[in-house]
């Protein structure tokens, strides 16, 4: 379920970027979704989290929240939806070796020769035609929000033990706020969207991709490791360009989906694929 309202997320912010200033959408987002989560917590009388746990929230917050998207509403007014979840489908490696650099997990040569193989696949569609090409700005602020979502999966194995809606609260307003802020520097128009697709995708952004997708992130990140936590990111491909295919809003290409087979094999080699345990030689 996660992994189907994470590729619905990518269609859903290209369409708001039809009418609303990125920014600003991304602000608009998660102001009314924090909203809708402390909503939750007053009327079950959670505690608001103090001291370091707060610290912790509020870091998760700046990086899940404010920084990726920042960066990923940016790169889509330039990308396609299906072009940016599979550069996101690195995202399982790259939080290997972030928790590798945390001394969390181990770092062996396949996960290497995985990440060599899916950034080959980039390349393979980063060269294409006009409509799959990757600017290099783009590619760059993609692969900054890789690295700021593979820390906060990291982080997030530090407050998944509290309530989900308490933690989506504390992260989401942070991220808001960071958000408008931006918004603000950049000159953003502050308008209430007006075409009826533009309201129907953030809505959808608001409700299903944010407060119902990131309450099932956080519960998953309870009982599984922070690799094995992004490895929906290694299906969002799938996801997102049935979508955009669905909506009339992208097309699907043979270049396009080959590119998207080899990153996700690289990332299914580097971080998804059994480790054959050594023989144990008898006594």
């Amino acid at each position: 379920m996660a992994t189907v309202l994470g590729g619905g997320n990518f269609i859903g912010v290209r369409f708001s970027n039809r009418e609303l200033d990125p920014l600003w959408g991304a602000t608009l987002r998660f102001a009314l979704a924090a909203l809708l989560f402390v909503t939750i917590v007053l009327v079950m009388r959670l505690r608001w989290p103090r001291g370091r746990v707060l610290l912790n929230t509020a870091v998760y917050g700046l990086l899940s929240f404010g920084l990726f998207y920042a960066l990923m509403y940016w790169a889509l007014v330039r990308v396609t939806a299906g072009v940016a979840t599979v550069v996101m489908a690195m995202v399982p490696l790259v939080t290997l070796l972030l928790a590798a650099a945390h001394g969390m997990e181990r770092l062996g040569s396949r996960q290497v020769a995985g990440a060599v193989l899916a950034v080959v696949g980039i390349g393979w569609i980063s060269t294409g035609p006009d409509e799959l090409a990757i600017p290099p700005l783009a590619l760059g602020a993609m692969i900054l929000a890789i690295v700021c979502v593979g820390e906060s999966v990291i982080l997030g194995k530090k407050v998944s033990a509290n309530h989900p809606a308490m933690t989506n609260a504390v992260a989401m307003a942070t991220g808001a706020v960071v958000l408008a802020t931006m918004s603000a520097v950049a000159g953003d128009r502050w308008i209430l969207p007006q075409q009826p697709e533009v309201r129907w995708a953030v809505g959808y952004l608001v409700t299903l991709g944010s407060v119902g997708l990131f309450v099932l992130i956080l519960l998953v990140v309870r009982t599984w490791s922070a690799s094995a936590t992004s490895y929906m990111f290694v299906l969002f491909p799938i996801v997102t360009m049935l979508l955009g295919a669905a909506a009339g809003d992208e097309r699907l290409t043979v270049r396009g989906v080959t590119g998207a087979l080899v990153v996700m094999a690289g990332v299914w080699f580097g971080a998804l694929a059994p480790r054959a345990t050594p023989a144990v030689e008898p006594a």
